[in-house]
């Protein structure tokens, strides 16, 4: 059962400085299943995905964990001013395991206040990244709600998957490496990935060159670099054929 797979960690706050506890997922019993194309993580029987972010009962203040602390003063401030000042805490106890519906509120909380506290543009792409992926899994189970639903949620994703390429595009001109825990080649492979699905064919070939001329990158990774070439080449064959018809 999902619960199976959690346990309370105690957390303090980096703007209230009040304890609170937090769902964390026990990585020693995850079963690792194939990741999606795009490096979203599969585990059977959880979506770990779902408790990636902490959220404090007492402030409002929300991040995904490994962006909770630290804060600056500045940051602190503009908590305390925009979410903590209309934060009403919840009246009910957290329940036993997240749905998607919890979850999606939480990451949104997430990346509102990533936007207050104006954090580097690597946690917001990220936490867009996330939240494209939540709305992914969301899609993949749904059994209310019908097309309308289904097509409201593949919106979303899509929404969010935008300004998380955007912003990684960003990152990798004014930040420094690790982005996102990512080294350059994951950051690399992951934005080839996402490049390919909206159609930017160019920016695609690049990030796979990159991979693919490393003196760094293992075999793994210049396999899945190969394999995504391929799939860049036909893509392209296929819009050129379409063009001439």
């Amino acid at each position: 059962m999902e619960k199976d797979f959690l346990f309370q960690k105690k957390v303090r706050c980096a703007v209230c400085g009040e304890e609170f506890l937090e769902k964390v997922v026990r990585t020693a019993r995850l079963r690792r299943l194939q990741p999606d194309f795009d490096l979203r993580p599969r585990f059977r029987d959880i979506d770990t995905i779902k408790y990636d972010v902490y959220s404090c009962p007492h402030c409002g203040y929300t991040a995904l964990s490994r962006y909770f602390e630290p804060l600056t003063k500045g940051q602190v401030q503009l908590i305390l001013e925009n979410i903590s000042a209309n934060f009403t805490p919840p009246q009910e106890s957290a329940p036993e395991i997240y749905d998607y519906d919890t979850a999606l509120a939480r990451y949104e909380q997430a990346l509102k206040c990533s936007t207050v506290k104006r954090a580097w543009t690597s946690e917001l792409a990220y936490t867009c990244l996330k939240l494209s992926w939540l709305c992914r899994s969301m899609g993949e189970v749904l059994t209310e709600g019908g097309a309308e639903e289904r097509a409201r949620l593949k919106q979303k994703e899509e929404a969010y998957y935008k300004k998380a390429y955007e912003g990684f595009q960003k990152a990798i001109s004014t930040e420094d490496f690790p982005i996102a825990g990512m080294d350059s080649l994951t950051l690399d492979y992951l934005m080839a990935c996402i490049a390919c699905h909206f159609k930017e064919y160019s920016y695609a070939s690049r990030s796979v060159s990159n991979i693919l001329g490393s003196q760094t990158a293992d075999r793994r990774m210049k396999d899945k670099a190969l394999d995504l070439k391929d799939v860049i080449v036909k893509a392209i064959k296929e819009e050129a054929a379409k063009k001439n018809a």
